[in-house]
């Protein structure tokens, strides 16, 4: 979820698109830095700035502009205690911490990180300052190693953010604090439907591209079951980051870019359903209720930019017992209790829906796709605010009567588990957005929950690592809604820390995944 911070003070530079691409290397990344303080994410301003240097620039740009953002706390700190006096003017402080960066951590050679810091000063029309500017990088050129240490030794994130997380996770802080400062690992999905995690890692081997298989078991128990529902998540880890043209058959849609931990939510709610389809079929006369057990109608809120979306399409695709289609009568061998499949999928914003269409059709799983299969699954992409949203309300025939057998609810959030991957999101985020953001949840669960029959099962995610977004939230929604009841994690989960309601997974675990919640929901008859 977008949110903007306060405009920096003093600002007379509001960098445009246009304004980043001109000027040496150093003078677009500070005007990229600048554009980001004035509020645009850095998705947004990244690929002007790389798309307007020569390949060989782009690299340098690339390593500057993301590590002097993953230390900017830390940086503007030590800025202070390094000036005499403060520092007000916003170009005059990004273009210090820029030149910081390249001597504390890029390993610039000093006369060239100095020498083309004082030129970008000038070249951003703030002369008057190119004295300080190269004092100050001389000083810290003097003893690198000492200002380093200095940087590193506190968090790089804002105050209030860094006393919440101390709040939230005492025990992890220190570890929590100094992971959010470092770089992510890449991790593959790869497409079930089409190869298997093993078999794509060797064809991985061939393009030298080294990588490890990380394996996540997660069991829970649905409501009316007999035994525990386990499954395995397989995902692979790349060594290094690697353009995604460089991977086999990526343009076809054998693997997708997805975190490892994010690589959890289409399975879990894919196999609750399948559970309690499974448990409803040997517990029913199959004949009597085939009629209502032949279709499902399941729905993917907040959808964009569509991975979660992909990947339950793609577990619904496969082969394999992790379709719903074969989940099979008691006592029958070869009939499948499901033969159609309507797939819901809303966002509200018409740019997002587009990057949806384009992640599917890449994964060959666009409705024309969809209707060449065997399987009969009917997509439909809605472009609308979750918040307010009602299945059919268009049609004349519309009532709000429940739908929906599931619901995979990817829920806005502050994303403050993401920071490693988008560290701008230490400088847009307020403290204040989280009490905004947890108000948006709780209005778009409000929304879907009327929505969803009973017996079925909500999965409730966010990428957010604050317990008022994520466990605080569903004690709230449960205390208000009597019909809805939370899943247990069992201990054969090898992911996340428990909480009183659902599972968190810090971005410091062994599977370096980043920061995600889950909690499972099931609804039952009032």
């Amino acid at each position: 979820m977008r949110q903007n911070s306060t405009a920096p003070r003093n600002n007379k530079l509001k960098p445009s698109s246009n304004l980043i691409m001109n000027g040496s290397v150093r003078v677009r990344v500070i005007r990229t830095l600048l554009a980001i303080q004035n509020g645009q994410s850095l998705s947004s301003v990244l690929d002007p700035l790389l798309n307007s240097l020569h390949d060989g620039d782009k690299g340098f740009a690339h390593a500057l502009l993301l590590t002097t953002l993953r230390q900017w706390h830390a940086l503007a700190r030590l800025l202070d205690s390094l000036a005499d006096n403060p520092i007000d003017e916003v170009e005059v402080r990004t273009t210090i911490q820029v030149g910081l960066v390249q001597l504390l951590y890029l390993e610039v050679a000093d006369h060239a990180a100095i020498h083309e810091t004082v030129e970008a000063a000038k070249e951003i029309e703030f002369a008057h300052s190119t004295g300080l500017v190269n004092a100050i990088l001389r000083k810290v050129a003097k003893n690198p190693s000492k200002f380093r240490k200095k940087c590193d030794k506190k968090h790089s994130l804002p105050n209030w953010l860094a006393y919440q997380l101390k709040q939230d996770w005492s025990e992890q802080y220190d570890e929590l604090t100094q992971g959010l400062r470092q770089p992510a690992p890449m991790f593959l999905r790869v497409n079930s439907a089409v190869t298997s995690v093993e078999e794509y890692q060797h064809a991985l081997d061939g393009a030298e591209i080294d990588t490890d298989i990380v394996e996540l078991t997660t069991g829970f128990k649905v409501a009316n079951a007999s035994e525990t529902t386990t499954l395995s998540t397989k995902g692979l880890r790349l060594h290094q980051s690697t353009a995604v043209n460089a991977l086999p058959d990526f343009a076809v849609g054998t693997a997708s870019v997805q975190d490892m931990h994010a690589q959890l939510a289409a399975p879990i709610i894919n196999q609750a359903l399948m559970a309690k389809l499974s448990s409803e079929s040997a517990n029913t006369n199959s004949e009597s209720d085939e009629s209502n057990n032949n279709e499902l109608h399941i729905l993917d809120a907040c959808a964009a930019p569509g991975g979660k979306l992909a990947h339950w399409l793609e577990l619904i695709s496969a082969n394999d017992e992790s379709s719903l289609f074969h989940v099979k009568q008691d006592n029958a061998e070869t009939s499948p209790v499901i033969t159609d499949i309507k797939v819901t999928a809303i966002d509200n914003e018409a740019p997002r829906i587009e990057r949806i269409r384009e992640n599917l059709q890449r994964l060959n799983l666009s409705q024309h796709d969809l209707q060449q299969a065997e399987k009969s699954v009917a997509l439909n992409i809605v472009c609308a605010d979750a918040t307010r949203w009602q299945h059919g309300k268009n049609k004349k025939a519309a009532t709000n009567e429940p739908v929906f057998d599931a619901i995979l609810l990817d829920s806005p959030c502050t994303a403050t588990g993401v920071i490693r991957r988008h560290p701008d999101i230490s400088i847009l985020r307020t403290e204040e957005d989280i009490e905004q953001t947890a108000l948006l949840q709780a209005d778009i669960l409000h929304n879907l929950w009327p929505q969803l029959k009973a017996g079925g099962y909500l999965l409730y995610v966010t990428c957010s690592i604050l317990k008022q977004e994520n466990v605080e939230q569903m004690q709230d929604f449960i205390t208000h809604h009597n019909d809805a009841v939370a899943i247990e994690f069992t201990e054969d989960c090898s992911w996340g820390i428990e909480q009183a309601i659902g599972r968190q997974c810090l971005p410091i675990d062994s599977a370096s995944g980043d920061g995600f919640y889950y909690a499972l929901l099931h609804k039952t008859a009032e």
